[in-house]
């Protein structure tokens, strides 16, 4: 005689609703009014972050909207800045930033995957945590340590062996040569992008590595079991598959590099607003701009010109994260159609 399925005795135990899965969770008491809560809460945090974003960015335009109407697009073309004739231009400032950080970018990024590989694929397990640790350490030093050690130690040692040897080499070579040219002071656009390069290390090495340890092992154990050596695995399997991660590792150092205040002002110079091809010569960033001036504003329009030098700063930062977003999207993008292929 055929029976009916049988219901385990636990299950009688339970009340009706307890066997309805989520449903049940739905109708529990105050798991409507929890559950929403937390919603609101969790949206409520979302939110705080571009919320703040813009009433920073809206205090800074209401600040430096004096200067940004009188001089219009001049402020950000011309290179004049005399606050006793109160004419304002902010290029100099512009152009120092950005030379300063693409060289930090382009001397950092080099040696921090070269330490994140070595890490995560040569060295031996009893040194990779101590490597790592020490190398990730450089991001706990203050920026004013930075800045003395580049003081009185980075600084010397520029200005007696380091730059007269780039003179010395590369300074005859044609075009390239350009960026060498002039007297060897130490403290120019050249030594800011050195320490500014160190600065960044930590936060390459650290995402290239999380990156490259996140590559699936078949990956690596594919290409060796296909008679690769071990450069062939790395260059065939791992790099292509982590380039992504590898370049959001690059444009989040440079993010740091634009901001970077303290360091940076006590061995950029500060003394010179001209724009040449030579790394040598000493400048500004926008933030070393703002930390030298801001005490001796003592105008509303030059007050509002060095608060209009951290609106713009505000937006080339902005404009780097947006810039590595659309990398990382077309690199992630082009490696999806390869695979489809």
């Amino acid at each position: 005689m055929a029976t009916g399925p049988t219901t385990h005795p636990a299950m009688t135990a339970l009340p009706p609703n307890a066997r309805s899965g989520d449903a049940a969770l739905t109708r529990a008491p105050g798991g409507v009014d929890g559950d929403r809560a937390f919603a609101g809460a969790t949206l409520a945090a979302a939110l705080a972050v571009p919320a703040i974003l813009l009433a920073v960015f809206l205090l800074l335009a209401i600040d430096a909207e004096p200067a940004l109407t009188r001089f219009g697009a001049s402020f950000v073309t011309s290179s004049t800045w005399d606050n006793v004739k109160e004419q304002f231009g902010t290029l100099p400032y512009i152009y120092g930033t950005v030379v300063t950080s693409l060289l930090a970018l382009v001397l950092a990024t080099p040696v921090g995957l070269g330490a994140a590989l070595f890490i995560t694929e040569y060295a031996p397990r009893r040194l990779r945590t101590p490597v790592a640790f020490t190398i990730e350490l450089l991001a706990a030093i203050p920026s004013i340590v930075f800045g003395l050690w580049g003081f009185f130690a980075l600084t010397p040692v520029m200005r007696s062996t380091v730059e007269p040897f780039l003179k010395a080499t590369i300074g005859p070579v044609p075009v390239v040569g350009a960026l060498f040219q002039g007297p060897s002071l130490g403290k120019d656009l050249f030594t800011g992008g050195v320490i500014l390069a160190i600065m960044i290390l930590p936060t390459v090495v650290a995402i290239s590595r999380e990156v490259l340890l996140a590559v699936p092992t078949m990956q690596r154990e594919g290409m060796l079991a296909l008679g690769a050596t071990k450069w062939e695995a790395i260059s065939g399997a791992v790099l292509p598959y982590a380039r992504a991660g590898i370049a959001g590792a690059a444009i989040l150092g440079l993010a740091r590099a634009l901001g970077e205040t303290m360091a940076v002002t006590m061995v950029i110079g500060n003394s010179s607003r001209k724009i040449t091809g030579s790394l040598l010569t000493p400048g500004y960033t926008m933030a070393s701009a703002i930390a030298n001036q801001f005490n001796e504003a003592d105008n509303e329009l030059y007050f509002s010109a060095v608060v209009g030098v951290a609106a713009i700063l505000l937006v080339v930062s902005a404009l780097v994260n947006l810039f590595a977003r659309v990398l990382i999207w077309s690199i992630t993008r082009n490696a999806a159609q390869g695979a489809r292929a």
